[in-house]
């Protein structure tokens, strides 16, 4: 049984986003063998099953690392924390959101100097991930590509590792973002015969997230504005437009959609925005209710490595999906037969396949079949395989006396300072036993390397 540490930045509670989703379930399904620690920068206001959760300060980061076998890091962590670069526990960065591309939209409407400066801090990070992770977890084959080049420009597709796995599958591996092996329940109606303007009978068209700067919803919203000409039922519903992160403002493609809908009267009768952002243990009522679900992005370099985790929402509610090409849930909508996957910004054809789908009950029926059998793949347990079986042997990346040397390098004194700062903090914290235990702990470590 190894202790494994789970670091997010992300809020932890009833409402959550993607990187808190993804953290909250790698430890639930580490929690099973081993002793788990979930803990957070953000808020944290959520006890976990099976593995304890806390929210953290910078003073209490290392101690948390040093009760480590393993650390889990998602993430602007590791230049915030140089010390990383030669702590002992085995580290994994979860490098499933390419966030230096995601920066060029996030930063999109800022001055240019300020845009610069959010990309260069981002490279920054990448460089010091690079430069120390002992396994690097990406969410598609083709994101494990981009990967590759950013780690082979860092030195560590090197002799070492390519002799230790000539595949570097020991080095970075594929876990996607998953979803819960248990069908979805429903507990209580959510859309349909609840939200004002929006009948039992209705067709629901579910936006099953927020609404970024990188996603198109403006051609979704002007497909339904033609689609209720043949479809006066459908209703297109926003599910969440306050980010569960206080640090997250509205973007601004939120305000233009909101405009947009305005702008068209669609806004309260045939388009609906929830303010809020539904609780995750929720999120099965809000996808029951809906009979197809949607997403659609620009083609640009964000879309081309990025991973929806809202499609696999709607795989897991066996929901017929419209999207838009070009990534790797667009190409696999296409390839498998799952709704359709649309030219991006081209409104025609993505009212032509919403209202095909919403239309014709035999033919969405076949699409739920498809999409209930292609949903297997991506369970939780299927995606996180790789990450259960590293953690039950974990092991030092095979170049790791090459790696952590800007940090090694500094003078002793500053080193020493370091460690017995971190002891302090722990005798002060808890007492002289766990000092003491940490001691032995890496005497024992040694001793199995040697």
């Amino acid at each position: 049984m190894a202790r494994i540490l789970v670091v997010t930045l992300d809020t932890l509670a009833e409402r959550m986003a993607g990187p808190a989703i993804r953290a909250w379930e790698i430890a639930s399904a580490l929690a099973v063998e081993h002793q788990v620690r979930l803990v957070t920068f953000g808020s944290c206001d959520r006890p976990g099953q099976g593995f304890t959760t806390r929210h953290i300060t910078v003073a209490d980061f290392r101690e948390e690392v040093d009760g480590a076998d393993v650390v889990i890091i998602q993430g602007f962590v590791l230049q915030t924390f140089p010390w990383l670069q030669t702590a002992e526990p085995v580290i994994v960065l979860d490098l499933y959101d390419p966030f230096h591309l995601e920066s060029l939209e996030v930063e999109k409407y800022k001055p240019t100097d300020e845009r610069h400066a959010a990309l260069a801090n981002a490279l920054r990070e990448l460089g010091a991930q690079s430069a120390r992770g002992d396994l690097f977890l990406c969410a598609s084959e083709k994101q494990r590509d981009l990967w590759l080049g950013q780690l082979a420009a860092a030195g560590r597709v090197n002799p070492e590792t390519y002799d230790a796995d000539p595949s570097l599958r020991n080095l970075l591996t594929v876990v996607p973002f998953g979803t819960s092996p248990t069908p979805p329940a429903r507990t209580a109606p959510a859309i349909k015969g609840v939200v004002p303007g929006i009948g039992e009978q209705d067709k629901v068209v579910l936006w099953g997230g927020g609404v970024y700067n990188w996603f198109d919803p403006v051609t979704v919203v002007r497909a339904v504005d033609r689609v209720r000409q043949d479809v006066p039922e459908v209703r297109l519903y926003f599910l969440g437009m306050k980010h569960p992160n206080p640090d997250v403002p509205e973007m601004a493609m939120a305000t233009r959609t909101r405009e947009l809908s305005d702008e068209l009267g669609l806004t309260g009768t045939h388009v609906f925005f929830n303010e809020d952002w539904v609780p995750y243990a929720r999120r099965a009522d809000y996808l029951l209710d809906a009979d197809v679900g949607v997403s659609a992005h620009f083609d640009h370099i964000e879309t081309a490595f990025s991973f929806r985790t809202r499609i696999l929402d709607y795989l897991w509610a066996d929901l017929p999906i419209v999207t838009s090409a070009g990534d790797t849930f667009g190409d696999l909508v296409a390839a498998e037969d799952l709704g359709a996957a649309v030219p991006t910004e081209d409104v025609d054809a993505m009212a032509q396949a919403l209202t095909r789908l919403l239309t014709d009950e035999a033919e969405r029926d076949r699409v739920r079949a498809n999409v209930a059998r292609v949903a297997e793949r991506y369970t939780w347990p299927v995606a996180l395989a790789p990450l259960l079986e590293f953690c039950r042997r974990p092991s030092r990346a095979a170049d790791a006396r090459r790696i952590g040397t800007e940090f090694a390098g500094l003078p002793l004194a500053t080193r020493v300072r370091l460690d017995v700062t971190a002891a302090w903090r722990l005798v002060r914290t808890s007492g002289p036993r766990p000092v003491v235990d940490k001691v032995r702990w890496r005497l024992a470590r040694r001793r199995r390397r040697g």
